[in-house]
Order: C-alpha cells, then structure tokens, then sequence
C-alpha cells in the first residue's frame, strides 16, 4: 500500500502530535467534550483515511464543524449531534452514489477565501470565553457570546487564564516560523499543563476526566420522533462536510506531483466515517486541511499516514487518558487561537481583493455572512452574488452595433442608388450571448428603429441564445412587422435553430433569412427598387454561413 513506509509512518505520528490538541480543542468546542473529539479523530480519521479518494487527506473534528454543531447542541442536546452526524453520513453517501463531486469545482475562490476567513473569525471568537477563563456564556451567536465573556471576565478578570491562552498561541505562531518542522502545538500545551501542575495555578480549568478508550459502539442516541426537526440540521452538516473535505483534497493535490483525488469516492469515504463516528460518540467530522497539509509536508505517500495517525491518537485514549485530562482548558484555546491566526493568508485575501470589484465583494460578503449567520446560508449567498455579477458581466459584453451599407457592396451601381438604399436600410450586428441577462436591453433599441424599410439583423456572431433572449427577438420583430418595416436575419448558426424555432422566431422569419449579408442585402434591394416582394431566400440551414468577418 506504501511505496515508503517509513516516511508513512513518521508523517503519521507527526500528524498525531499536532491533531491530539485539535482534537481535544474542537471536542470541547462542540459542546460534547475532548473525549467525543478524540473519538471523532480515530474512528472517523481511520475510515475515511481507508474509504476515501485521497491518498493524503487526514479527517477528524474540525472548527468548521464546531461553528455548526453549537446551536445543535445548545437546541437538540448531544443525542440532536450525534443523530445529525449519522443522517449526514447517509446524504453524503448518496451525494457519492450520484457523482455529486464534481460539482464542487465550481465555487469561485473568492467564496472559498471568505468562507475561510469568516470560519477563522469564529474560532477565534469561539475561544475567547476559555482564553479568558470565564464559565460559557449564554447565546447562540458568537460575537453575543464574546461580548458577553469580556464582560465577565472585566468584572472578575482571571490573568491565569490569558497568560496560558495567549503564551501558547504565541509560541505556536512564533514557534512556526522559527523551527516549521517542530509541532510547537504540543510543546506549548504540554508546557502549560507542566507549568499549571507544578505552580499550582489557580485559575486553570481542566480538561477533566477523559475514558480509558471508546465506548461501545451503541444507537441508543437515536430518537426517531426528532429527525424531522433534525433534517435541515443535517444537510448543513453533510453540505459543509462535502465543501470543506474536497476543498481540502484539492488542497493537497496542488501540493504534491502526481496526486490526484476521486471528489466521489471522497465523499464517500466521509459518508462512511460520519455514519461510525457517532455510534462511538463522535462528532460529524469532515477532512482537515491544517493536519491534511502537514501531512503533506512530511513526506506523506500513502493511506498509511493518516491510518497512523488514527491508531496513534487510539493509543493515546487507552493509555494516556489520565494524562490528557490535566490539560488545561485556557491551553486549548490559545491551540485554537493560533490555528484560527494561521488560517488566515493575508496575501491570498489582499490578492482576492485586488483583482476585481466583483471579487472582493464576494469575498467580504461570504466572510460577513459566514460570521454573522450560517456557514452552508453564507456559501449560498456567496455563490449566488457571485453568479449574479458574472451574469452582469457576460450581459455586458454583449452588444448591438449599428453597420453602415458600403457602395462597394455587390449590385451597387452608382452613389444615388447607395444614398438612396442606406437612408431606408439599417442593418444590425449583434455581438456576444442573446439570453435573459441582456437581451432587452439592446433588443428594446432595435424595436424603436424609426425612418426606414428594412430591418437586417446579423446574427452570425451570437455565442449563444436562450429561450428569454428568443422570445424578445421574437417580440421584436412583430413590432416592426406591425409599423410595416421589414425584418430580415442572416447568418443564423445551426447551432442556434433549435431554440429559435421552439419560440416561433424561425416561423415568423420564413421567407425572409438568409445565409449571409450580402444576400440579405439584395433582397432587400429588389424590396426597394420595386419588385414589391423579396426574391426567394436559400433555406438557411442547408448552407453554411459566410463568416462575419468576410461580409459586411
């Protein structure tokens, strides 16, 4: 299974080292305590690691996952997450089934930049009550629940608390840039639990006791009464779980030469590991792109690093249980703080921002939305801002010039004849996409052309119409038809007839198309000189269009 087992095996436990503090941090921050995190990160580590489609890809409990699963707990209780966990197991399963995954490679960056930062912001907000050593305070919205933490924290103000929190998250930041290979994670809260144990620190809030290993495996969590109130839940949870593991795969994927993930066996592999993880006590849990990246980094080839990963921090639950418990809960948040710190790339952002207006724009208002409600609401509103200013700029490229007749034309005689030709003929050029977007905007124009005859639309260089952009082409046409100007089209794409034809354009164009301009030209030159009706078009689709370029 490993082409170097040995670099597998030394990636894992690094891996392991800096996932332990993740782990236990993320537990707490769910509401469900370390022991449902550790649970989380064997169980769902090592499935999804066996089940998945990246090689590389490391899962457990996550601060993404966290942000959703509070207001569960806060309205459901531990049993409401753990049956969230096992129904967004089952929707990913069949999100996998139904190839969903490559759907996914569709989110514009800007959204997945501000989902990261707003996610950042949570955590971090997320901590302030451990980092200031104050009881958990009530309410469903972070930025309440940290306001309302400084305040009891002013009133009765615990030093303890914020000198651990902020030394740890100071020493893994600093520590990262000094020595990257060195997991100043564990180093820091390891110093910290030696610090508390032998000072005697008041003020440093335990983890308290852990189990010696995992629980049975057990349904006994389920209510069947509540999974209705429990099903949008659910698809929160399975929607985030899909972003972020097959964002992290991507991730990792950039990271190596020659790795590539399956987004559906990946799904998959994630449905598998939230269905076991909660019949252990387990949060949902989603891939890690933190833990996934330093795997990367160490050298990681195969499953067999985050397998090693998974059975190390196994080990851990059986024999260092009494240990872990002694961790101080201030030494966690600061874990969280720097993690959060750490997520942020500031290039990335001021790059994002700078690109576009449009860009930027998504960027902050997914990162607001991302703070202030959902996350899986904030995706959507991000997705759909964006789709609705690239939908602004592609209507804007779209455009209807007015082309002047030239007396070179075939059949022009004399400059008379010409002048006389171009004060009652106007032809139209319509440039880019015809659909919903744009198509009355300039259609609008061409339905008010006054003081002339004919009408010659030339629509070869359409990139593509819809049945919206159809129908005001349609109405468009019968409004001259009712002034008495004649209508004719040329160089329509074969490609374009279907839709034209189903809304009727086609129909009322019959008689009056033609393959090229000049053709449409001299037809509406015998109109006017007399012949009182058009000489018999060349079915347009039985010959190929003159290009655009090549007629006038």
């Amino acid at each position: 299974m490993a082409r170097n087992p040995r670099r597998d095996l030394l990636a894992g436990l690094t891996v392991a080292i800096v996932a332990l503090p993740l782990a236990l941090g993320f537990g707490v921050a769910s509401g469900l305590g370390a022991e449902a995190g550790l649970a989380t990160a064997v169980v769902a580590g090592a499935l999804a690691a066996l089940f998945g489609g990246s090689n590389l890809q490391v899962s457990g409990p996550t601060g993404a996952m966290t942000v959703v699963l509070l207001p569960i707990v806060a309205h459901h209780g531990p049993g409401g997450v753990l049956t969230v966990g096992l129904l967004a197991g089952l929707i990913l399963v069949a999100l996998a089934l139904l190839r969903a995954g490559k759907y996914m490679r569709y989110i514009p960056a800007p959204v997945v930049e501000g989902f990261t930062l707003g996610i950042a912001c949570v955590i971090g907000l997320q901590q302030i009550p451990n980092a200031l050593g104050v009881p958990q305070p009530e309410g469903d919205r972070v930025l309440v629940v940290a306001w309302r933490a400084a305040g009891a924290f002013l009133s009765s103000p615990n030093w303890t608390a914020v000198v651990l929190a902020f030394g740890v998250a100071s020493l893994m930041l600093v520590g990262a840039r000094w020595r990257p290979t060195i997991p100043f994670s564990i180093v820091a809260v390891a110093a910290a639990t030696l610090a508390v144990q032998l000072f005697g620190l008041d003020g440093a809030r335990p983890i308290g006791d852990l189990p010696s290993g995992l629980p049975a495996p057990s349904l006994g969590f389920v209510d069947l009464s509540a999974l209705g109130s429990l099903l949008a839940p659910a698809v929160a949870v399975a929607a985030l779980a899909a972003l972020e593991s097959l964002l992290s795969a991507t991730v990792a994927d950039g990271m190596t030469v020659g790795q590539r993930h399956d987004p559906d066996r990946e799904l998959f592999g994630q449905g598998v590991a939230n269905l076991a993880a909660p019949l252990f006590g387990g949060v949902p849990a989603t891939a890690a792109i933190a833990r996934t990246a330093v795997n990367v980094r160490t050298g990681a080839a195969s499953r067999l690093a985050a397998l090693t990963h998974a059975v190390i921090l196994g080990v851990i639950v059986f024999a260092a249980a009494p240990l872990v418990s002694k961790i101080p809960l201030a030494a966690l948040a600061g874990v969280l703080l720097a993690t959060a710190v750490r997520m942020v790339e500031v290039g990335s952002l001021r790059a994002m921002a700078r690109a576009t207006r449009s860009d930027g724009l998504v960027l902050v208002l997914t990162a607001v939305a991302t703070l202030t409600l959902d996350l899986v609401l904030a995706v959507i509103i991000g997705l759909v801002v964006a789709g609705a200013l690239a939908l602004r700029a592609v209507a804007g490229q779209a455009r209807m010039d007015r082309t002047e007749l030239r007396p070179d034309l075939p059949g022009s005689h004399s400059d008379e004849e010409y002048a006389l030709l171009s004060e009652h003929i106007v032809a139209y050029r319509i440039d880019g996409p015809l659909f919903f977007a744009g198509a009355h905007r300039f259609l609008l124009e061409l339905s008010e052309v006054a003081d002339v005859r004919v009408v010659i639309l030339r629509m070869s260089r359409i990139s593509t119409v819809d049945a919206t952009g159809a129908l005001v082409l349609k109405d468009a046409v019968e409004k001259l038809d009712r002034r008495g100007i004649t209508v004719l089209a040329s160089g329509i794409r074969p490609g374009q007839r279907r839709v034209l034809e189903s809304v009727g354009v086609l129909g009322l164009l019959r008689g009056r198309e033609y393959p090229s301009t000049p053709e449409a030209i001299t037809a509406a030159r015998a109109l006017l000189q007399g012949a009182g009706v058009l000489p018999a078009a060349v079915p347009a689709h039985s010959v190929a269009p003159v290009p655009e370029e090549a007629s006038p």
